[in-house]
């Protein structure tokens, strides 16, 4: 009895771990990039976004960029086309958080954007979302105020490991966000390309 029992707890961890194997290799890698903004409000200087499609699929490629605000709400979202080689620049404050749902403006928050390929609008974060590896993001940070002084820095964007629920959360998210906030919600691609 005890050694059919150890052969079948095995053999559940083994069929675990191969699950678990398989959902990782499932979920996308090097398409999910994510950073956070700060002190997005006052005297305090505007943030940048900076994304490169450094040309691995020569061709264009889409940034799905989600702009959630500190309390995990997603407060606008847009698509842009990224060309190959090409540098897009992104206001945080004209840009990613001038337009937000609730007409409250995030003054602290997290960025993610989904390197995908181009669908149909060219670039429609609310569905279709076939992620596409190799957009390349850096974001500048607004520091607290030292005196009367901001200090900036700047980060390239941290890969994250992109799973299907996520995808299709941030898709669902966008698209609740287009319809109810009638224009309200979109964000704007900046300059580039």
């Amino acid at each position: 009895m005890r050694l059919t029992l150890c052969k079948t707890l095995n053999l559940a961890l083994v069929i675990v771990g191969l699950i678990t194997l398989g959902a990782s290799v499932a979920s996308a890698q090097d398409v999910f990039k994510v950073n956070y903004f700060s002190n997005n409000a006052g005297a305090a200087p505007d943030a940048t976004v900076r994304i490169d499609n450094p040309g691995l699929t020569y061709g264009n490629l889409c940034a799905m960029v989600y702009v959630f605000d500190a309390d995990q709400q997603l407060t606008e979202c847009c698509g842009c086309v990224e060309t190959h080689n090409g540098l897009r620049t992104l206001s945080v404050r004209r840009d990613l958080t001038s337009n937000p749902l609730t007409g409250v403006i995030s003054s602290n928050g997290v960025i993610k954007i989904v390197s995908a390929a181009v669908n149909n609008s060219p670039c429609d974060p609310t569905s279709n979302v076939k992620p596409t590896a190799n957009l390349r993001a850096w974001v500048t940070h607004i520091q607290n105020p030292v005196g009367t002084a901001y200090p900036i820095t700047e980060t390239e964007s941290s890969d994250s490991t992109l799973g299907a629920s996520e995808l299709a959360n941030l898709q669902a998210q966008c698209s609740f966000v287009n319809i109810l906030g009638s224009g309200h919600g979109i964000c704007s691609c900046g300059t580039g390309d």
